[in-house]
């Protein structure tokens, strides 16, 4: 899938199908797409990627029709220019909790390269753009999209407003930091963010945003049954570092319990990403 194609599906609700990535083997691309994946999720906030090593990911994916998401790690507008620059299909924004936020980020997305004083009037509905700017402006950004993260309550608080910015795309929950502001830090069976994450995922469908919520860590049926409830159609499932090590320590607790006849955890854990 491009980026065009991810962009409409976040707006009509279509399913989308991705994961997060960590690493950054050049095989994993094939392998991605033979999965039958439609985007991966590339994560620059909390895990070290540079420029160069972004660039080709995101080439690699693209040449493979799958649209590569990337996380910045700062609300400056110009990350989003050099990450789209590096072949992005699209921005996912850490930490959003104010409209301001969402509209530098629309100008530095949807409106590339138009910058500085001229973007920020258009933006504040000051002056229009001639015509054929605007036409270059639409062409050149039509496989763009432009998503943020909701994982705050300050952010809950106004979700109206924020989904209601123009050029806004999509939402993901991130759920440890969610679960924290919501004071259950890791609680992710607690009925208060379970409800949480209803009410967001739902009220961003109805706004018409794609919806979802990256590396649920408490089961597969949880994320099932959240889509089937809310419409959520931006699935982000596991990451590949958090899929080797469940795998891995469920293996390992066979492998002991089998050979040395010693019990070992096998249970589930969270890598906070």
């Amino acid at each position: 899938m491009n980026g065009t194609g991810l962009r409409a599906a976040l707006h009509d609700g279509t399913r989308v199908y991705g994961t997060m990535l960590v690493s950054r083997a050049p095989n994993f691309t094939a392998t991605i797409k033979g999965l039958g994946m439609d985007f991966v999720f590339i994560d620059t906030e909390h895990i070290p990627i540079d420029r160069t090593t972004l660039g080709w990911m995101c080439r690699a994916y693209a040449a493979a029709d799958i649209a590569p998401l990337v996380r910045i790690p700062t609300h400056d507008p110009y990350d989003a220019s050099m990450t789209l620059d590096a072949g992005a299909a699209g921005i996912i924004v850490p930490y959003t909790e104010d409209v301001s936020t969402i509209r530098e980020f629309v100008g530095a997305v949807k409106y590339k390269p138009l910058k500085g004083q001229r973007l920020a009037r258009f933006l504040a509905g000051e002056e229009e753009l001639e015509p054929a700017l605007s036409t270059y402006l639409d062409r050149a950004n039509a496989g763009r999209s432009l998503i943020v993260n909701i994982e705050s309550v300050p952010a809950m608080d106004r979700l109206d407003e924020l989904f209601a910015v123009p050029g806004l795309d999509g939402i993901l929950i991130g759920p440890h930091d969610l679960s924290c502001s919501l004071g259950i830090p890791e609680q992710y069976r607690d009925p208060v963010y379970l409800e949480a994450v209803r009410d967001i995922m739902a009220r961003a469908r109805r706004a018409g945003l794609g919806s979802g919520i990256h590396v649920h860590y408490d089961g597969l049926e949880q994320e099932i049954l959240w889509a089937r409830e809310t419409g959520a159609n931006l699935i982000v499932h596991h990451s590949d570092i958090l899929a080797f090590a469940l795998a891995m320590k469920r293996d390992l607790a066979a492998l002991k319990s089998g050979i040395e006849g010693v019990e070992a955890d096998a249970g589930g854990m969270t890598i906070n990403i």
